[in-house]
């Protein structure tokens, strides 16, 4: 595997994908990839160990996709590995339909794009982590937090961030545009400050007695309960509880990890490969174990840890659908004024 770095995008925007003479084309894949190094270069490496496959990659926090439309048919990227719905509802214009019985087989439909033009790898909910000490409530709704009691007891980071966009686009959906825009502006009311920061400051400010609910994915919970290098992090961890709170319909709201095959990827058999192993059993459980998400197939078991957290029923919407609403959703976070905060 080959990892070129440079800034935000950990490549230069005029590289080249080079091999050696001995490397035959038809032995790499090569990767776009919104994930971080740590969770996905040891699945390459098995990937490659198995296959003979070389996996070159390119790590970003942004970019990518924008460089995949500029890049256009000399683009070299066969997959693309994204973080949130909205990046894989995003990259439709830039990838292709892939038939495949196994992905089909254990990747629910709700977690696969429309033509199956992107898959779903993980689960992650979008949950509220409650104050232990301040706050008895064990189960809420999303609509329960523009109650009164709730006023200036609420932390959020920005309404525009993609993971809040995806939780607004589902609420939208459920709750049609009028309600959605009441229920909006009720939670802005009940913000303790204005909205900042990650998932993880807003549970440092639970801690802190800054507010008393906030709302983050699950997989920061693991984070922060493991994290050696910065210990103050687990006493955060500890002074909260995960509440997976239901949608309007009824079920915990869900985002996903997943993948596509590029519009022109230059090598669409590996690519194929590529994807179908990821959504092999030893790279489920390695998701589950490592990064504290919930595995996409359902006859692989969630990690000890992740399931201390709690049960809940999954929300039933189509993520294309969510996805379809995100601009919309986006508008109305600006119309609202919410990132101004109470």
């Amino acid at each position: 595997m080959v990892v070129l770095k440079r800034g935000f995008i950990v490549a230069c925007w005029m590289c080249v994908w080079l091999a050696s003479p001995a490397q035959a084309r038809d032995a790499q894949v090569n990767v776009y990839s919104y994930r971080q190094p740590f969770l996905v270069e040891p699945l390459f490496e098995k990937f490659t160990a198995q296959t003979g496959i070389a996996v070159k990659v390119i790590f970003a926090k942004k970019g990518l996709i924008e460089r995949l439309r500029t890049e256009g048919k000399r683009s070299p990227a066969d997959v693309i590995l994204t973080t949130d719905i909205g990046r894989l509802h995003a990259a439709r214009d830039v990838s292709q339909s892939v038939t495949s019985p196994l992905l089909k087989r254990h990747i629910p439909a709700i977690a696969r794009g429309a033509n199956d033009k992107w898959f779903g790898l993980t689960w992650r909910a979008r949950v509220i982590y409650a104050s232990k000490a301040r706050v008895r409530e064990r189960e809420l709704r999303f609509e329960d937090l523009t109650d009164a009691k709730w006023r200036g007891r609420i932390c959020l980071r920005s309404g525009q961030h993609p993971y809040n966009i995806a939780l607004f686009a589902a609420l939208l959906d459920a709750m049609g545009e009028a309600k959605f825009k009441t229920w909006l502006a009720g939670l802005k009311a009940n913000l303790a400050a204005k909205p900042s920061g990650n998932d993880r400051a807003q549970v440092r400010r639970v801690y802190g007695g800054g507010c008393d609910l906030a709302i983050g994915n699950t997989y920061y919970m693991g984070q922060m309960q493991t994290n050696e290098k910065k210990p103050e992090q687990k006493d955060w961890a500890a002074s909260v509880r995960v509440i997976f709170p239901n949608m309007p319909k009824g079920g915990a709201h869900m985002n996903v990890s997943g993948m596509a095959m590029a519009k022109h990827a230059p090598n669409p058999e590996n690519a194929l490969k590529l994807m179908e192993f990821l959504v092999s059993k030893p790279a489920q459980e390695l998701y589950a174990q490592v990064n504290f998400e919930y595995p996409i197939r359902a006859d692989v078991a969630v990690s000890p840890r992740v399931k201390s957290w709690g049960k809940f029923t999954r929300d039933g919407t189509p993520l294309d659908a969510i996805g379809a609403l995100r601009t919309r959703a986006s508008q109305l976070v600006d119309e609202t004024g919410f990132n101004a905060g109470p």
